[in-house]
C-alpha cells in the first residue's frame, strides 16, 4: 500500500499524540517537562556551584547539607546563564546578574531564577525536573 504525503503526516501526527516516552531513566514525560538524571548524589560532596548541566537548562548546587538545582536560563529573555568563579550568575546577553541563590542583583531581570524540583532516587542518583 502507498500513501501519499498528506496521509503520512496524518498518520505520523496521530502516532505522536498517542505516544508517551520515558525521559532520561524511564520517568514518565509530562508535557513541557523533562526529567534529567544529574547522576550520583556523592559527585556533589563539596560546596560549590556545578555547571557541567547548564546546557539542559540547571545548575546543580550544594551549599552545606542542601543540595538543589536553579535555572540556567536569564528569567528576562530566556539567554543562558554563565557561572562566575564567585558562585554568582551573568547573562551575557543583556547584563543581568544573580546571586549564589538566584536572586537577582543587577537587571533587566525582574524575576529571581527558579528553584527546580530535585530528588534522589533509589539508587542514589540526582533527578531533576526542568520545565520547558
Amino acid at each position: 500500500m502507498i500513501i501519499n504525503r498528506r496521509q503520512f503526516l496524518l498518520l505520523a501526527a496521530g502516532f505522536a499524540a498517542g505516544c508517551e516516552s520515558p525521559i532520561d531513566g524511564g520517568a514518565p514525560a509530562v508535557r513541557g517537562e523533562r526529567v534529567i538524571n544529574a547522576g550520583p548524589v556523592s559527585a556533589y560532596a563539596k560546596d560549590g556551584v556545578f555547571s557541567q548541566f547548564a546546557g539542559r537548562g540547571f545548575f546543580v548546587i550544594r551549599r552545606g547539607d542542601k543540595l538543589f538545582a536553579l535555572s540556567a536560563i536569564c528569567t528576562h529573555r530566556k539567554c543562558r546563564l554563565t557561572a562566575a568563579l564567585d558562585h554568582s550568575f551573568y547573562c551575557k546577553c543583556h547584563g543581568s546578574t544573580f546571586d549564589p541563590a538566584g536572586h537577582v542583583t543587577e537587571g533587566p531581570a525582574k524575576r529571581n531564577l527558579p528553584v527546580l524540583p530535585v530528588e534522589t532516587n533509589s539508587v542514589g542518583q540526582l533527578v531533576v525536573t526542568v520545565a520547558d
